[in-house]
């Protein structure tokens, strides 16, 4: 007979998600279908969001994802990072001890403050690290007033 540690913590992301759905069954106008393409996710890939002044950069750990499994798309100020990792076909489920590496589909959406210009962006992936840069518009970035003393 084999011991298998208990991880309480395993199952976190599925319970976030259940309570999520009970309290936008409960609120009218939320869109169901994003809610539905997050919650079928598989795993979520952690982000970092930081801005440097006059871009925004959206940085995304996707270690074991080729770049032609991600998708980035930018609709209505929303920017969704799509993609997949996939299964290793050549390793049988049975033959697994343990399994606790995330695989498949998974979805973020991010809400843009300021309306960008989408032909501006640039994304570059480097070591299972996606960075994305979003110029800021001219109108957004700060500007610096010289104030003369007289």
């Amino acid at each position: 007979m084999a011991i298998e540690r208990w991880d309480p913590w395993e199952n976190l992301a599925t319970l976030q998600d259940r309570i999520n759905r009970l309290f936008s069954d409960s609120l009218p106008g939320r869109s169901r279908e994003a809610e539905n393409e997050i919650s079928m996710s598989a795993w979520r890939p952690t982000v970092d969001i930081f801005d440097t002044g006059d871009s925004i950069f959206l940085n995304a750990e996707l270690p074991g994802v080729s770049k032609e499994d991600v998708s980035i798309e930018i609709k209505d100020n929303i920017l969704t990072l799509k993609g997949e990792k996939n299964f290793n076909k050549e390793i049988k489920k049975e033959n697994f001890y343990r399994r606790e590496i995330n695989r498949g589909k998974f979805h973020r959406a991010f809400t843009l403050l300021s309306r960008i210009d989408p032909d501006k962006i640039q994304a570059r992936f480097n070591n299972g690290i996606l960075e994305v840069k979003i110029p800021k518009p001219d109108e957004e970035k700060p500007k610096q007033v010289t104030i003369k003393v007289e």
